[in-house]
């Protein structure tokens, strides 16, 4: 799917959160500036809420909406040395139950929390603000998926 600004970007993650419920994970992966978090504001609009920001200094954010929404963003702990990247020490398993988790750079981490996740990849196109949007689903909840 072919996105061509970041307000775009922003509709798309909109038009997702609809199809969203408490427990779901949607991982996002892209480089930087790909429009991780302009997907992420999207979803948080459709919830309610209107001041996400990377949480890539504090790793994960909680944000309180029509469905709350966690916000996490595992890139520092990418580079971490310990084999479980400290994701255990966020307590995830317990915060989610009520919430949606969306985890930017999570592919490693994502697999470990439940096998039921959205994957969404942003690659730069061709134009300067073009982006290429993919999504691919993991588990029974996302057999089939298509937005």
């Amino acid at each position: 799917m072919l996105i061509t600004s970041v307000e775009a970007m922003r509709d798309l993650g909109a038009r997702l959160a609809t199809r969203l419920q408490a427990r779901d994970i949607v991982v996002l992966q892209g480089n930087l500036g790909a429009g991780k978090t302009a997907m992420t504001q999207g979803i948080g609009k459709h919830l309610g809420i209107t001041d996400i920001t990377s949480p890539t200094f504090v790793i994960s954010r909680t944000h309180k909406g029509k469905i709350p929404l966690i916000h996490v963003d595992a890139y520092r702990l990418l580079g971490s040395t310990k084999q479980d990247f400290e994701i255990d020490d966020l307590d995830l398993d317990t915060a989610r139950e009520g919430a949606i988790t969306v985890i930017e750079w999570g592919e490693n981490v994502a697999s470990r929390l439940q096998e039921d996740y959205l994957l969404v990849t942003i690659e730069f196109g061709e134009g300067e603000d073009d982006r290429i949007v993919e999504f691919t689903g993991h588990g029974k909840r996302w057999e089939g998926f298509n937005l």
